[in-house]
């Protein structure tokens, strides 16, 4: 693989022949993967923790969310807004199970009513049995799983970027993956952790040509979201380029292309045929929540309308539709870098694919910052260019970071406006 000037290359030793040493025991491999993944995992858990604090404390300062309903950012105590929102769904998902209806509503521009079954089932699922094996509540099972997934996440996102930009960048990548906007669902009770756990480990599998795991983790990971179809399509075209030059046989790339989808189209026909007809998940996503793919036609929107000072448009939320803005202005420069860096191609699908359907659908625009952080890749470009500073100023400025994002991904996204 070629590799820009600013990329540090790094060569993967080929696997042992039969006969060499015999694997390591539990305490060797133990202390492999902490000498491998523990900077990454601890950076991460600085910046997060650190972000966490801050975004709780400016909860508690200004004791808003006591006036708030439990459900839309509220509750008696701090933490209880970590299971708003979406998390009310999920928590509903995780007691109660699905009761899949399509009735009508006469609320507002909403033409149908809102139903869990919108929601994928591999979160609340965890949740579920977290709960069961833990004793704690949906909410306190919630947080427990988001946070174990973070770290996952956040180990997946280190061992992708080590095998494009080496071992600094990659430890640097996991880091700010903690601080990107719309990181302050990644320890509430939001499937976006689990999800980029799953997603970064089928890319890490595809990288390294073990095409049943990658195939297997993107079914799983389809169970979670429905945009993980980005990644059974970025894991596709590796499977096809793959067979294509004959290098790993059939076997293994064509069953990585026929599983990958299958989580997410069998849970979406499931839904579909249980409301009664087969675009009755989507109808439901359209007339219940008001999301749907218009090629862009709201994006341009709310960015037209930014642009002059005007919020006519719906889902307006002025400090949190400001930030995402920001950050779309960025996604040009980071593609740009990011493709410069020559990854792996099917990494550029799945971030492209990604990009396409967050800004390709009608949604909540300032929820860009939260439907972005899949599009782990697009850091490496920011994680290169750290790189470059020395140890105690890489701390300050992550650090300085992190305290600022307790505020624009934790507090404007659950308290002015909408995760």
């Amino acid at each position: 693989m070629a590799a820009s000037p600013d990329t540090e290359v790094v060569e993967r030793p080929d696997p042992p022949a039969d006969g060499d040493a015999p694997a390591p025991g539990p305490r060797a491999w133990l202390r492999h993967v902490l000498a491998e993944y523990g900077p990454a995992l601890a950076a991460f858990a600085a910046v997060r923790l650190i972000a966490f604090t801050s975004f709780m404390w400016l909860l508690s300062w200004s004791g808003e969310y006591l006036t708030k309903d439990p459900r839309f950012g509220g509750g008696k105590n701090v933490w209880d807004v970590l299971g708003g929102w979406d998390g009310w769904w999920y928590q509903q998902v995780a007691q109660n199970g699905y009761d899949p209806k399509l009735l009508p509503s006469t609320s507002g521009p909403w033409t149908l009513e809102q139903n869990s079954v919108a929601f994928f089932p591999l979160y609340p699922g965890m949740i579920k049995m977290v709960s069961a094996v833990t004793g704690l509540n949906s909410l306190g099972a919630g947080i427990v799983v988001s946070v174990l997934s973070s770290f996952v996440a956040a180990a997946g996102v280190y061992a992708v970027a080590k095998l494009i930009a080496g071992h600094r960048a990659a430890v640097i990548a996991a880091a700010v993956w903690g601080v990107f906007p719309g990181s302050g669902v990644e320890w509430a009770v939001y499937s976006d952790s689990l999800f980029v756990a799953l997603a970064a480990w089928a890319c890490y599998f595809v990288m390294t040509r073990n095409w049943l795991a990658a195939g297997v983790t993107s079914f799983v990971a389809g169970l979670n979201r429905p945009t993980s179809a980005a990644l059974a399509a970025g894991v596709g075209v590796a499977a096809l380029i793959a067979l294509w030059k004959r290098r790993d046989g059939v076997l293994g790339p064509l069953a990585a292309l026929v599983i990958a989808p299958l989580g997410f189209a069998g849970y979406i026909a499931w839904a579909s045929w249980r409301m009664g007809s087969m675009t009755a998940y989507f109808d439901l996503q359209r007339g219940a929540w008001l999301h749907f793919f218009d090629w862009g036609k709201h994006t341009g929107n709310v960015i037209t309308n930014l642009l002059f000072g005007h919020h006519d448009y719906i889902f307006g939320y002025p400090t949190e539709d400001l930030i995402a803005l920001f950050l779309v202005f960025s996604l040009p420069i980071l593609i740009f870098l990011l493709v410069r860096m020559r990854p792996p191609v099917f990494l550029l699908v799945y971030t492209g694919i990604t990009l396409v359907l967050v800004l390709g659908s009608q949604q909540i625009f300032g929820n860009t910052s939260r439907y972005l952080l899949p599009c782990f890749p697009l850091f490496l470009p920011i994680a290169v260019a750290l790189k470059r500073l020395s140890r105690a100023s890489l701390a300050f400025t992550l650090g300085t970071v992190a305290v600022a994002s307790g505020w624009y991904a934790g507090y404007v996204l659950f308290e002015l406006g909408i995760p």
